[in-house]
């Protein structure tokens, strides 16, 4: 098979949004389908400490995986986040201006809004004529359901959300406190890639990644120092530094927006969930009580598949097998991408619009569970999992999750 091309980008939304965004095309030379206008442009985010790259074992094995008549892919789009990869370099000083605390999660999804409608310079592409379908991983799952918010309209033909990062309220502190404390503490400097390579290799949780994501990780994860952050330092850093990282884990606003939305969002456009089917990260129950009471039930999804074998970092684990996934949730048929929805109904986003931040929609969320883990006189349970957390006030990080120790999450 012939490798893939790439080419690299820098979109500039300035002045509008104070963030410069990096991006990277992937397409097959070969392929009949780059300018076919019915074929799929995927757009894909990263989760939180990584960057667009990541996807590449995953955009080549989709490649490479396609069957006969399988679904047709025109190209693909990674976007970094603008305090991640190389998008950390360009905005390095920029970020110095009020994002060290608190990065929120809606700047991702500004940046992915105004890059797929063209309110920039530096993409000469009319993604507003494309069949879009957004990939997003953890936060990034979250992120791209945030950018169908903002005027204009984004209307992708499906979501695939992978391990998204929607969890009732009450357990969303614990959890950002394990992950925050993680990140203050790593190790963030090492004498060359190849220390940096042979310390990831020995250790959880890159010892099981695919190797190919590992590399990645290596070669466009890190940076030569001095740095603005380390002036004085000799080696190797990280793009998205410790303070950057921990600033993303401290904004839940995003998280518990599309929490809300979510139950009116997978009537309207064909959403598929991906979990890994090892729950170490985000609990069971956390998981099955977002999927009864926001969600509404499996049945509003256009699918929901667990990868056997994976976890929650399961782009960097089973790229394979989530690129085999991704090629089945994107059929060829004039009807592909498009879920089930609700009673069977196929449901497409020109069917609604989207409802605004601050108006209310044409009906409330159903199933929202009040802070006290009983419903609301407005919302009502459709689960008695939120009986279970009612009681778990503290989510246990042990085994079969990922353990908190001082070279970090393992």
């Amino acid at each position: 098979m012939t490798s893939l091309a790439s080419e690299s980008y820098v979109f500039d939304p300035r002045p509008n949004f104070p963030l410069l965004l990096t991006a990277k095309r992937y397409w097959h030379p070969a392929s009949p389908h780059l300018n076919d206008p019915s074929a799929f442009t995927l757009i894909f985010a990263h989760a939180t400490g990584f960057h667009k790259e990541q996807y590449e074992p995953t955009i080549e094995d989709l490649y490479r995986l396609i069957p006969p008549g399988g679904p047709n892919i025109r190209e693909a789009w990674s976007i970094d986040c603008p305090n991640h990869g190389d998008a950390a370099v360009l905005n390095e000083e920029t970020l110095r201006w009020g994002y060290d605390e608190q990065f929120g999660w809606q700047e991702y999804a500004r940046g992915i809004h105004a890059f797929l409608t063209g309110l920039g310079t530096g993409v000469d592409i009319d993604f507003t004529t494309r069949r879009l379908v957004l990939v997003g991983h953890s936060f990034s799952a979250v992120v791209q359901v945030f950018s169908l918010t903002f005027q204009p309209l984004l209307k992708p033909e499906c979501l695939i959300l992978l391990e998204i990062m929607c969890i009732r309220p009450s357990a969303v502190a614990p959890l950002m406190q394990v992950y925050t404390t993680v990140s203050d503490n790593r190790r963030d400097i090492w004498s060359s890639r190849e220390e940096a390579y042979q310390e990831f290799k020995a250790r959880a949780p890159w010892k099981r990644w695919d190797e190919r994501v590992l590399r990645t990780y290596v070669e466009h994860g890190l940076r030569p120092l001095p740095t603005l952050e380390y002036p004085d330092k000799t080696g190797v850093t990280l793009k998205c530094i410790r303070r950057h990282e921990s600033a993303v884990y401290r904004d839940t606003l995003a998280s518990f927006f599309v929490y809300r939305l979510m139950n009116w969002l997978v009537k309207h456009i064909p959403t598929h969930f991906i979990y890994g089917a090892v729950d170490d990260l985000i609990p069971r129950d956390v998981k099955d009580e977002f999927l009864a009471n926001q969600v509404g039930g499996e049945q509003n999804l256009s699918s929901l598949t667990r990868l056997p074998g994976a976890g929650h970092l399961l782009v960097q684990t089973h790229p394979e097998a989530l690129a085999k996934t991704i090629s089945e949730r994107t059929e060829t048929r004039p009807s592909s991408c498009r879920g089930r929805g609700r009673h069977g109904i196929t449901k497409t986003v020109e069917d609604a619009e989207m409802p605004q931040r601050g108006k209310r929609a044409e009906e409330p969320p159903k199933g929202l569970v009040g802070e006290d883990g009983e419903s609301t006189d407005t919302w009502r349970t459709t689960s008695s999992v939120t009986k279970t957390l009612k009681n778990k006030r503290n989510l246990a990080i042990g085994p079969g999750h990922y353990v908190l120790t001082p070279s970090g999450i393992e």
